[in-house]
């Protein structure tokens, strides 16, 4: 394969940056070779796209990981730990490790493109994957005890990358950055709205983040699902206790 032979010449060039580099440009030309044997059409069709294998997944979350802790211009080691602890209560620890010895050498190298990774996500993962990958970001840039201004720039800036809509890059936000509304918020609805319309809006956010939706062999994203689910959950009873809705 291409993407391989790419990283490993990148490897010898620039290290770890040079090999995720040299990965991200041999997957592009693998795709294109791809596209000429089908004869033109693409490999990756709308809603049903081939999913990113482990190894590759790992490699793309490791690079957004270290965008978001460089987004205020400092290394917080609280978010260092918290990527640390995620990574160990999923992968295991001798998995975890290895994942995080590059991660550290991603981290201390220049900043990859954004847009580049998110584009190469958004052609291999479903919608509900994406979203869950936000929630995972949100929470490294909370480990710290908030989410900066910065942070949240870049947050939306990868959100606009990843195809991720205003509506739902503003629900997931809601479930880290408290207000008044915030239950509305993570509902995706305005206070105003009827009991009637409360409910058929958990029901339609239920069904959005319910964790059988997340179609992935990436166990951190799978437990971001699951715990998405729990904040839509929370935010219906709130909007229940308050309204008084049976």
């Amino acid at each position: 394969m291409i993407k391989w032979a790419a990283a490993f010449i990148g490897f010898f060039i620039r290290g770890f940056v040079g090999a995720i580099i040299g990965f991200f440009v041999g997957s592009l030309l693998d795709g294109l070779g791809g596209n000429n044997k089908r004869g033109g059409n693409t490999v990756f069709q709308d809603f049903t796209r081939q999913s990113v294998s482990p190894a590759d997944f790992e490699l793309n979350l490791l690079s957004l990981c270290s965008i978001v802790i460089k987004a205020d211009g400092q290394v917080s080691q609280r978010e260092l730990d918290y990527v640390r602890q995620y990574f160990l209560s999923t992968y295991g620890k001798e998995k975890a490790n290895a994942i995080f010895r590059t991660f550290n050498d991603v981290i201390k190298k220049r900043e990859i493109s954004a847009q580049r990774i998110c584009s190469f996500l958004v052609q291999r993962t479903r919608y509900e994957v994406r979203l869950q990958l936000l929630h995972f970001l949100f929470g490294i840039a909370q480990a710290d005890g908030q989410v900066s201004k910065a942070e949240v720039g870049k947050l939306r800036e990868l959100a606009g990358y990843l195809r991720v809509g205003l509506h739902d890059f503003e629900s997931i936000m809601a479930m880290f950055i408290k207000s008044a509304d915030n239950a509305y918020k993570i509902l995706e609805i305005e206070r105003s709205v009827s009991d009637d319309e409360v409910k058929k809006a958990y029901r339609t956010m239920a069904k959005k983040y319910h964790p059988d939706r997340v179609v992935t062999d990436n166990e951190a994203i799978k437990k971001g699902a699951e715990e998405k689910f729990k904040e839509v959950q929370k935010a219906y009873e709130t909007i229940q206790k308050e309204r008084g809705i049976s």
